[in-house]
């Protein structure tokens, strides 16, 4: 088995979590053994943490905001992902570290070697091979948050925050795309769902192969 690690980021309506989906779905006929999970969630305690963390009736202090998302994610890696990674499982998370970096470091405003520093405790050093953002402008983000609404969704916490705190978390997000062009790729997610799936099997079949194919090589 070929493993791999593989986060999805973005904006909030930037259709990450449905393509995260989508390619599971097309990993597993084509029989290849594949874990779909997310932060914060998970795991069991994950998930308790997630409905504390976008409980929209919350206030949750920015600080405990940092330290309850590294606190799933310690979870998260030692319980779910590494393990999965070590068992030959291709990994798929909707959104991972580069979360923490867009919405606390750029959204909140905590300065970055702090960030990095909760980071890298939580993860253990355990970086993606692979990171997709799909980038959406601000103004199809709120219209497709509120058509979710429209359509009997509830809205979390995150669903309240302002047009400028997008923005910033938007700018992150493009701020490490910039520096980490090996790892990450970025994703034009204003077009239809079968186009940017498209890209995105584009993008992250050759990955995939490639790990099978080494996996032969040494076998």
């Amino acid at each position: 088995m070929a493993a791999a690690f593989i986060t999805f980021e973005g904006i909030d309506g930037s259709g990450k979590s449905t393509q995260l989906r989508m390619l599971a779905s097309v990993l597993r006929l084509r029989g290849i053994e594949v874990i779909a999970t997310r932060e914060p969630g998970g795991t069991r305690l994950g998930e308790r943490l997630r409905a504390a963390l976008l409980d929209s009736d919350e206030q949750v202090d920015p600080l405990a905001e940092l330290l309850l998302y590294a606190a799933d994610r310690a979870q998260h890696v030692r319980q779910l992902v590494r393990p999965a990674i070590e068992t030959g499982h291709v990994v798929l998370s909707d959104r991972y570290a580069d979360a923490t970096v867009a919405y606390q470091g750029g959204g909140r405003g905590f300065p970055p070697a702090l960030v990095h520093e909760v980071i890298a405790l939580a993860t253990g050093g355990l970086m993606p091979d692979m990171t997709l953002i799909f980038d959406l402008p601000i103004a199809q983000s709120r219209a497709r948050g509120q058509r979710r609404h429209d359509g009997g969704d509830q809205d979390d916490r995150l669903d309240a925050e302002t047009d400028e705190f997008r923005a910033r978390v938007r700018d992150a997000y493009l701020q490490i795309a910039a520096a980490e062009p090996d790892r990450v790729r970025v994703i034009d997610a204003s077009r239809s769902i079968e186009e940017t799936h498209a890209r995105v099997l584009e993008l992250v079949m050759p990955l995939i192969e490639s790990k099978v194919q080494s996996l032969k090589s040494n076998a």
